[in-house]
């Protein structure tokens, strides 16, 4: 099955279709990804406490490593941040990060399929994926003063 039909799917199939356990907390993380892409690990252990009573951030992270590995889940980095996590795995898009306050979103592809952008020279590299974050001030930061986002990069 392909990432696109994988994506479709309940939790607890696309669980079993890459062959891992089908868990509580692993049901949860997927849940609650699906409505909350580009969280945290610490954004997603409290979205989980709220669904399922008691669940350690260890378990949280054995969730997020088994499902990043079985890409039922994409891990991105945005330097300076810390990981973020999403369901959506079936394509090569990118993200927009907001200087200010974090704000992540996704940005389709820039110019056709993937890898999206070719390198002037791949030194041999068979190429499969480019990641891209464009960076930037989102429409609510761009829109506050300067002293008001400033303040909001320093409690962040």
């Amino acid at each position: 099955m392909n990432d696109q039909g994988l994506a479709q799917q309940e939790p607890r199939e696309r669980l079993r279709a890459v062959g891992l356990r089908v868990t509580a907390p692993r049901i949860a993380v997927l849940e609650w990804l699906a409505t909350n892409p580009h969280a945290t690990a610490e954004e997603i252990a409290a979205g989980v406490r709220e669904r399922l009573d008691s669940v350690s951030t260890q378990a949280i992270y054995d969730v997020l490593n088994a499902c990043t590995r079985a890409r039922l889940l994409r891990r991105i980095e945005p330097a300076g941040h810390p990981a973020r996590f999403e369901t959506r795995t079936s394509d090569n898009h990118h993200h927009l990060v907001c200087r200010m306050c974090h704000r992540t979103e996704d940005v389709d592809c820039v110019v056709g399929l993937a890898p999206c952008l070719e390198p002037s020279s791949s030194a041999g590299f068979v190429l499969d994926e480019a990641e891209v974050v464009f960076w930037g001030l989102c429409p609510v930061c761009a829109g506050r003063p300067q002293t008001e986002s400033h303040h909001i990069e320093e409690s962040a």
